[in-house]
This record gives C-alpha cells, structure tokens and sequence, in this order.
C-alpha cells in the first residue's frame, strides 16, 4: 500500500464529522471502487430475482426449453459474477479500512510525539492506550458505508423503481419502509451515542488507572499499597460493567431491529402480493419476481442500519480523537523560524547568566539540582525562556533544527523495548561499530557482554530488567550515539559507582572530543575532566573556570564539590 500519508489540518479536526470526511477523502479513489463494487452487487443481488421471473414465465411452457436454458444460463452466469464483485468489493472495503486505521494511528503517534514532555500533562497513558485498542477500530469500520452503503441506497431505489413498473402499492410500501425504520431506530441510535460517550470516557479513565497500577507495582509492593489500588480498581471497574450494561442494552435493541425489521417488511410486502397473485391482478412470474426483490431488500436495510449504529459509535470514538489531536505542544515555531546558526556557537542563557562556548566539556555545578537542571531546560528550549544560540533567540529558531542539533539527555528519558541495538541506536541509523564504540564510551560494554545475545538481546519496555545504573549507562551511550552538535546531559552518572563514573567520565569526553558538551553533576570525578566548571548559586553563576582553579579560589564551590566526594564515598 502506497504511503499517501498527511497529518489532518487544523480544519479537519474540528469536529468528529470532519474528521471522518478526512479519512474519506484521503482515499478518494479507492472508496469510489468500493462504491462502485459495492453498488454493483447489490444490484447484482437485484438482477437474479428478475431473471427468475423471465424463466418461470417464458420457460415454464410447451416448447420453451430453449428460453428455460437461456435465462437459467443467464441466472448462473450473473451469480458467478457477482460472486467475484463480491470478493473485490470486500477485497477493496478492507483495504478501506485499513488505510483508515493506519492514518488514525500515525496521526495519534504524530502528535504524542510533537507533545512530547507535554503529553504526561494533558492525557493519561491510559487514555492513550484506549484511543489506540478501542477508537481506531470502531473509526475504520465505520468507513464500510462508504462501500455497501452506498450501494445499499442505489439498489434499493432501484428495486423501488422495478417494483414501481410491477405495482405502485407495492413500490409505495418499499419506499415507506425505510423512514419507518428510522424513525423507530433513531431515537435508540441518539440514546447509543449518549451512553456510549459515556462509556468511553469511564473507560480511559479506568484504563489510565490499570496503567499507573501495572507501572508503579514494585513501588506499592514497597509500600504496601497494592490492595488499596486493587480496591479502587475493583470499585471503578464495578461502575464501568454497570455502564457497559447501558450501552450493551441500547446495542442488543438496535442489533434486534437489525433482524427483526427487515424480516417485518418482507413479510408484509409478500403478504400483499401474494394477495394480489390470488386476485389475479399479479402474474406467478412478477410474484416470484416481488418475493425476490422483497427477499434482497433485506440485506440493504440490514445495511442502512448496521451503517447507522457503525456511525453512531465512530462519532463518539472520533470525538476522543480529535480531543487528542487538538491538543498543541508547549513549544512551536513562530509564525517566522529561522535557521539557526551555521556553524558551531555558543550558547547563553541571561537568566542565570551562563555561557556554554562552543567545542568544549562544560559542567554546571550548583548546591540544588534543579538549579542546573533549569539552566539545561532553557538551553535545550523545553522551558520559556530568552536562551540565545549564537547569538539568536533560541524560541526563534525552527524547532526541527534545535531538536536535530541540542540533544537534552536525563535520566527519565524512555528506553523503549527492542534489542540493545535498537535502543542504543535510536531513530538513526548507526552500524554496529558505531553502538559498540557509543557502548564503550558510557562504560556499558560489560552490560552487553553479560546479556545472552550480545547486541541482539532484547530490553523489556524502560529497560525493566535491568538495573538503574545500567538504565542510566545505555542512555547516555544512546546519547552518544546520537552525535548532537550540543548534548546537554543531567546528571548523567549519579546511579553509578565511583569506578565506573570515572570511565564514563573518560569515555564521554574522548567521545565528544571538539563537540559542545554540557552535564549537570557535583561529582569531582566528572569535573576534573570538565575544560570548563560554571558554579552557580541561588541559580546564577558565581564563578567560571577549570575545576581545580575553583578549587583554591571558591571556598563555596570547594566546600560543594567536597561534599560531594563524601557522599560518593559513603555510597561505596
């Protein structure tokens, strides 16, 4: 399948209708083959009763043989037909809802990623995990109207019309049945879309629920909080199933009409052309013809209202979609993004006062993390700010080139499941020996050696079999391997031993020899390899300069930095 993939306009998530009409319309003409495929079974379906009729009446006699030959020929000849128009029609449906599951999908993906940092703030992962298991499915399906739904309109005015030609009251009593059928399902169609709405929504809450418990369960092992969850879990989950019963309720009655109305109608236009066979005023050949018609009408009525319940439920699925797509980042481009600088500059952030020069190993060191973890938001524009990248603003900026160039590397950053290689490698596309030597430079080569499968063995989902200080070395070797212009990393090494820290240490500057480097840490292991050690206190900087320069001059810094050796020796 052809990637004619675009994300929907601001337009066409406006409303759930025109959300779907964006679906539509991004396959225009694949659902006009469906239409046409769809409408030509119908009246398909249509053709047979009339050429039954043509061989009761001109076959059914002396010497007619030949005529009862010909039109049984043609009887065949038309259901083997519309027997292969049947597997294209379904060919072409699914290929239909396919296409549209997968842009409802990229779309969603889409934006997550644009929110990014964002996204934890504005919809729980359970809501997420809802729209992706629940509403791209029922969005896709609702898309087969556009197939044997239209055809189901086509064929049955057509019948109308053949049936016109036999008996007007006849043509008149098919015609009727439709509004009659919509005015007894609409109003449960407007009750389904009410309780289904929600439904859905106690359904991603729940589901949000499921995965903060599924998340956090060795932390309530810990804390003994697992059975107060469980409760709560047991409780919404009670409320959801009695929501369920509405909507299952409302269901069953419009899936009974489904059946039970089609069935009432054919029995009642039969009824009446049996009553005027007897009368004398319809031919056995025309009531054959009517029972035929009557018969086929069924399935395009079962079709308007199965299309009509499939609406009913996209409507609400789409209207959680396009809430979601809706929502917008924290950062965008302006109305006028710029370029950004051309070659390697400097970064400066007048809010602490900071300057990163260009090439070098620069660590922030300050008496309270987040001091230095603001100054690494700002610089890496996750925070509102008048950071300045060679001398230009960085919110100016075109955001693609400031996420391509300043990567901001912390620890709660997500190793996503995949092989070693996958995770280390990233979205590029690095060979081997460039994740080896990443690896080797974040001191978790041994990491590697003691899994199975080397490179190829796989990493549960935010590296859940693995050890903290593991976790934070294959970030960093990821990091690494991503080769930024800046990497801005925090607090890098803090779940590591000391012997290790000095390796990683190590590795990080060979490896980003000539490039902009900037980590956040206390520990004087990393900031003797520093080139360059910016103090700050109370979040602005207090003293610039090479750590042991620091040292003799800035009993602050020295009292800070020893500290910090204290604590790294009582964690050995």
């Amino acid at each position: 399948m052809a990637d004619t993939f675009s994300p929907p306009a601001a337009g066409d998530i406006r409303s759930p209708v025109r959300f779907l009409w964006w679906l539509v319309r991004s396959q225009p003409w694949r659902v006009v083959a469906g239409a046409t495929y769809g409408t030509v079974w119908m009246v398909g379906l249509a053709v047979s009763p009339y050429l039954l009729s043509r061989a009761i009446d001109d076959g059914l006699g002396p010497h007619r043989t030949g005529a009862l030959l010909g039109w049984t020929a043609a009887f065949l000849g038309v259901g083997v037909v519309n027997a292969f128009i049947g597997l294209a029609r379904h060919r072409t449906m699914t290929q239909v809802r396919m296409d549209a599951s997968f842009r409802v999908v990229r779309a969603t993906v889409r934006r997550a990623t644009e929110l990014g940092a964002a996204l934890p703030h504005r919809m729980s992962a359970g809501e997420v995990v809802a729209i992706g298991m629940g509403d791209v499915t029922v969005i896709a399906q609702s898309l087969t109207v556009t197939g044997p739904g239209v055809g189901a309109v086509l064929a049955y005015l057509g019948v109308a019309a053949l049936l016109l030609s036999i008996s007007p009251l006849l043509a008149v009593v098919v015609l009727a049945g439709v509004p009659t059928i919509a005015v007894t399902v609409g109003p449960l169609q407007r009750r389904l879309q009410k309780v289904g709405t929600g439904y859905r929504e106690e359904q991603g809450e729940l589901t949000a629920l499921l995965v903060d418990v599924a998340t956090g369960l060795p932390v309530l092992n810990g804390l003994g909080g697992k059975d107060v969850y469980a409760a709560r879990y047991r409780d919404r989950s009670r409320a959801l199933r009695t929501q369920g019963y509405r909507v299952g309720s409302v269901t069953s009655w419009v899936g009974a009409l489904a059946g039970g109305l089609p069935a009432l109608f054919l029995a009642v236009v039969t009824w009446l052309a049996a009553r005027m066979a007897a009368d004398g005023t319809l031919a056995i050949g025309d009531l054959v013809a009517v029972y035929g018609y009557t018969a086929m009408l069924v399935v395009p009525v079962f079709f308007f209202i199965e299309g009509a319940n499939d609406i009913t439920r996209a409507l609400v699925a789409a209207r959680r979609v396009t809430g979601f797509l809706a929502l917008t980042p924290d950062h965008a481009d302006g109305p006028h993004p710029v370029a950004g600088p051309a070659e390697p500059a400097a970064l400066r952030d007048p809010a602490s006062g900071t300057v990163v020069r260009p090439g070098l190993l620069t660590a922030v060191v300050a008496a309270r993390p987040a001091d230095s973890a603001a100054v690494v938001e700002r610089l890496g524009r996750f925070a509102a700010s008048d950071a300045e990248w060679g001398g230009i603003r960085l919110d100016t900026i075109g955001l693609r080139r400031v996420r391509d160039a300043l990567l901001v590397a912390d620890n709660d950053a997500a190793l996503f499941g995949g092989t070693v290689r996958e995770v280390v490698a990233g979205r590029g596309d690095a060979g081997d020996e460039a994740v080896r030597a990443a690896i080797h430079s974040a001191a978790a080569t041994d990491i590697v050696d003691g899994l199975p499968a080397g490179l190829d063995s796989v990493l549960a989902a935010d590296g859940r079999n693995l050890s903290g200080g593991q976790r934070q070395r294959l970030r960093l070797a990821r990091a690494v391997c991503a080769d930024p212009e800046v990497l801005l990393a925090v607090e890098p090494t803090s779940a590591v031993d000391t012997h290790t820290e000095a390796a990683m240490a190590d590795g990080l500057r060979a490896a980003r020899t000539g490039r902009t480097t900037v980590v956040t840490t206390t520990s004087p292991l990393v900031l003797d390899r520093a080139d360059e050690v910016i103090h700050l206190v109370d979040g602005r900087v207090a003293a610039v300069g090479p750590h042991h320069a620091l040292l003799r001059t800035e009993s602050g810094y020295r009292d800070l930095v020893s500290r910090g050796a204290q604590e790294e020796a009582t964690t050995v």
